[in-house]
């Protein structure tokens, strides 16, 4: 059974036949699609035969398993293709629900909607789009407890950073509202006498967002926020590993359209999701499109930036990394100590600039080493309702297999298991935190992306030699330094080459600075007013009086 804690005593409502779901079907019977693309049929863990999508809202389709189609036209549509997805919380393995696993048809419906919309939405002021952030800030707070339940169950993640992650939501709404009246034009001056040259930031058109697993609610609102502030419409894919809470907290604002809180157009927000390899592929290979932002894997990212050649698609891509900390001779011992475990243990270790390598200088390497291993031994795995908590279990089997396979493989090439090194017996895919030394600088398990709770330690003798180690690497994401010189700080901040660097402190970035990485960790990048950027295209008017 499922662990589920939300309250099953949901709101219910009918759904009316409103304008999203009558240009769904229409779209959709202009695709010619068969009649009975409407009815799914019912997955196999006991709910009724055949289920009519279209007659229910989302919302009463919540409990105790959730089913959801696609959220299309400001309300929760069936797939045009009748196959789903079942939804497995990682920590003990039951089944929560079901999502299609989506087809080309929903995508280019969802993409032609997006089109149609966007001039109008484009038309309305700064100020007026900005409120619809603000009334979506609301929904999430309304239904924040639902929300953080949902992500406990789906990802495994426990409950201190689900709520950050909720929260952070309706901060990262409410803080692109705030900058309606921020971004500004120029005035360039001529070299014609009685002309004047205008530079203004239009909005790039349609965008498509597509989520990673680890964070779907934060980087949902990552997608949107700026997207819909500089005038774009977005479909927004969701992983199929983790979309319930995206899903849930769509049905919400299609509850809070209908009750006349919210004011988005149909059109504008779309949510689909299914496998990369079918919608995933279709949406970034369609000529509607005007800019692609994607965070994922570095091999995603490449077959994107592929497809979206084909039409000169602008892309976004916030990809991998291999973030490196160095720790100096004169770094605060323990809270260097306490900042890299943290970087590390988040979230087991799934986060894209979380510490992956940690380079220690041969001074101090000793007492590092035994605070670290301490440290580390010490980080709580459990539950993620469970007391004293710091992580739980990894996202699937299969990614779990991936860092068996990373550590197994670094031990037989000569690296040491400090601690850890294997699978945590019992529920979930959980794995014990690890560290290594005597990897070799040129290994995989230093070179490679891990996403788990696994980190090599290194020596180094000076400042040069750790500024070459940690630049070594095909990722430029994440990067940190410990030291209370001002001089290595300087030279780190400017020789690091890195989107990121944080000094003496964890790795976690500041919603109004800008997570843009370099070489193999991205194109472009997100947050802050750098952020805003990436939605416009710019449009030079000369005036000739």
């Amino acid at each position: 059974t499922s662990s589920r804690k939300t309250n099953n005593k949901q709101p219910s409502f009918g759904l009316s036949p409103n304008r999203g779901a009558m240009v769904y079907f229409l779209l959709a019977s202009a695709l010619f699609v068969p009649t009975n693309a409407f009815v799914s049929q019912a997955p196999a863990f006991g709910v009724a035969s055949r289920r009519t999508y279209a007659s229910k809202s989302s919302i009463e389709m919540a409990n105790p398993q959730v089913h959801f189609g696609q959220w299309i036209g400001n309300t929760n549509v069936p797939s045009l293709d009748a196959e789903t997805i079942s939804v497995e919380n990682p920590n003990d393995q039951s089944i929560l629900g079901t999502v299609p696993a989506g087809c080309a048809a929903d995508a280019e419906i969802a993409l032609k909607l997006a089109r149609e919309a966007q001039p109008a939405w484009a038309k309305i002021p700064s100020s007026g789009r900005a409120a619809v952030l603000t009334q979506l800030a609301a929904v999430c707070r309304e239904c924040r407890d639902e929300l953080i339940d949902s992500l406990c169950d789906e990802q495994a993640k426990v409950r201190g950073l689900a709520t950050v992650e909720v929260d952070c939501m309706a901060v990262y709404f409410e803080r692109y509202a705030a900058m309606a009246h921020s971004y500004e034009g120029e005035i360039v001056q001529s070299d014609n006498v009685g002309e004047t040259i205008y530079v203004h930031h239009a909005p790039v058109g349609v965008s498509v967002g597509i989520c990673p697993w680890n964070f779907p609610l934060f980087v949902f609102a990552r997608k949107v926020a700026p997207a819909l502030l500089a005038g774009c419409t977005v479909v927004v894919k969701s992983s199929e590993l983790t979309p319930l809470t995206t899903f849930l907290f769509m049905a919400h604002v299609e509850r809070a359209i209908q009750e006349g809180k919210v004011d988005l157009p149909a059109g504008v927000v779309s949510v689909v999701t299914g496998y990369g390899s079918t919608i995933g592929e279709a949406l970034c290979t369609s000529p509607v499109p005007d800019i692609i932002s994607m965070t994922g894997s570095v091999a995603t990212g490449q077959r994107i930036m592929r497809n979206a050649a084909a039409h000169m698609t602008k892309v976004s891509l916030e990809l991998g990394g291999k973030a490196p900390c160095i720790v100096m001779d004169d770094a605060r011992l323990d809270e260097a100590v306490d900042a890299i475990v943290s970087s590390r243990v988040i979230y087991s270790g799934q986060v894209c600039n979380c510490a992956e390598r940690v380079y220690v200088q041969e001074g101090i390497y000793d007492a590092f080493l035994e605070k670290f291993v301490a440290k580390m031994k010490a980080s709580v795995c459990g539950a993620p309702d469970e007391e004293g908590a710091e992580f739980c279990s990894l996202i699937s089997s299969d990614h779990r297999e991936k860092v068996r396979g990373m550590v197994d493989r670094a031990v037989a090439a000569g690296a040491v298991v400090e601690c850890g090194g294997n699978v945590i017996e019992g529920e979930g895919y959980r794995f014990k935190p690890t560290v290594l030394t005597g990897a070799a600088q040129s290994s995989e398990i230093v070179q490679k992306e891990i996403f788990g709770p696994v980190i090599p330690v290194l020596k180094f003798g000076t400042f040069d030699e750790a500024l070459a180690l940690a630049n070594d690497s095909e990722y430029g994401l994440a990067s940190s330094i410990f030291t209370e010189n001002y001089r290595f700080i300087e030279r780190a901040r400017n020789e690091l080459l890195f989107g990121e660097t944080y000094v003496n402190r964890f790795h976690f970035e500041a919603m109004q600075g800008f997570h843009a990485g370099w070489r193999k960790s991205g194109i472009g990048g997100a947050d802050g007013k750098h952020g805003l950027m990436e939605y416009f295209n710019t449009k030079v008017v000369y005036v000739q009086s």
